[in-house]
């Protein structure tokens, strides 16, 4: 007995259902389990839902293998069909039609049917189609900042190792003056047939790798490979008041591919301070002042990360007590305003004391009414 869900059940339209409900019930069905709108830990099981919800979609819009489905269910359609030629007719292009509406982009949708061997939502690609059209793969750096920069906004220079497409060979992988040969296993196809005698499964050939052709003279460069390693120096700007795992997109400098480049994303660390704390867009420090100021009140330096500034100690400040710079703290990254620093002072008594100042404390005692 099969073990797949019911394509209606999946869909959750009732059997009789109009092929304007299936389509209307596919996009919201796809739309709910886009990759791009869960957490990243659920990635897979998103991807493997939108797979599922979009085979119940191929079968059930097509009026032929909608026919065989109500008739025999599953086992009419795994009979008579090859997984990939489920999908063969399927109209995904309306389907998806204004999906930026929606604010998601379609390199998620690209890149699951690429790997069954699509482009363009059903439409059946060109030879190779399953491996040669993905785009570059995304890179991931971690750059460290300090406390300074975050508050200023600054400019990095990362070093980034990528491959990028051969020079030489211009990405073909062949020695120049030489070409590829069509592949003799698929015959150009890329893709070979698997039979049981029952059923019949296409699957990307294993010489060429769905290529459907191969390199008998490889470019010296590259060995055949397509691309070779550079290191890139790139400049980033990063505006002010980013924090730790705080990452900036730029596009197109990840890894080149067949259908264009990755992108590279930065991943922010704010480096520890040697006398500052952040709080979200406070921050915090400490001072030591004398028992003097804090009983007769007085003005002090305070370092800010902006350079020193004049702060007034009232008189009978408490140690522990916290004064407020306004605005002295980092910027919202959203434009929101400044934070503030927060200033712990700390009163300092004095470990040992002269005769003369001994004398002048139990005065001070004396007049306060203590023994």
């Amino acid at each position: 007995m099969s073990t797949k869900r019911d394509y209606y059940e999946i869909l959750a339209v009732k059997k009789n259902a109009s092929l304007d409900e299936i389509k209307k019930a596919y996009r919201e069905a796809a739309l709910r389990h886009h990759p791009d709108r869960v957490e990243h830990d659920k990635k897979k099981e998103a991807e493997e839902k939108f797979k599922e919800i979009s085979e119940a979609y191929a079968v059930l819009s097509d009026a032929q293998k909608r026919a065989l489905y109500d008739q025999y269910g599953h086992s009419g359609i795994d009979q008579k069909y090859a997984y990939e030629d489920i999908f063969k007719g399927a109209d995904f292009g309306s389907v998806f039609q204004g999906m930026g509406d929606f604010g998601l982009g379609g390199g998620i949708f690209d890149q699951i049917f690429s790997d069954l061997g699509y482009d363009n939502f059903g439409g059946r690609g060109g030879r190779g189609s399953g491996s040669s059209r993905r785009r570059g793969r995304d890179l991931q750096i971690a750059v460290g900042i300090t406390l300074e920069e975050t508050a200023s906004g600054t400019e990095k220079t990362i070093t980034v190792p990528r491959y990028e497409t051969c020079a030489t060979c211009s990405g073909s992988g062949a020695k120049p003056g030489t070409k590829k040969v069509s592949c003799s296993q698929c015959k150009g196809s890329g893709q070979t047939v698997v039979s049981n005698g029952f059923f019949q499964l296409a699957q990307t050939c294993p010489r060429c790798h769905g290529e459907g052709s191969i390199v008998q003279a490889p470019c010296p460069d590259c060995r055949g490979e397509g691309r070779t390693k550079i290191t890139r120096h790139i400049k980033v700007k990063v505006p002010a008041g980013v924090d730790t795992g705080s990452n900036l997109r730029v596009r197109g400098e990840g890894e080149s591919g067949a259908a264009g480049k990755g992108d590279l994303y930065v991943i922010i660390e704010i480096l520890p301070h040697n006398i500052f704390e952040r709080h979200q867009n406070d921050i915090a420090t400490e001072i030591t002042i004398s028992l003097s100021k804090a009983v007769l009140g007085s003005e002090v330096e305070v370092p800010t990360l902006h350079g020193h500034v004049n702060m007034k100690i009232p008189p009978g400040t408490q140690s522990a007590r916290v004064f407020r710079l306004k605005e002295k703290g980092i910027p919202d990254l959203h434009g929101r305003g400044l934070g503030d620093e927060l200033v712990r002072v700390n009163v300092e008594i004095p470990a040992r004391l002269t005769s003369e100042q001994r004398r002048l404390m139990e005065e001070f005692a004396r007049l306060s009414g203590e023994k």
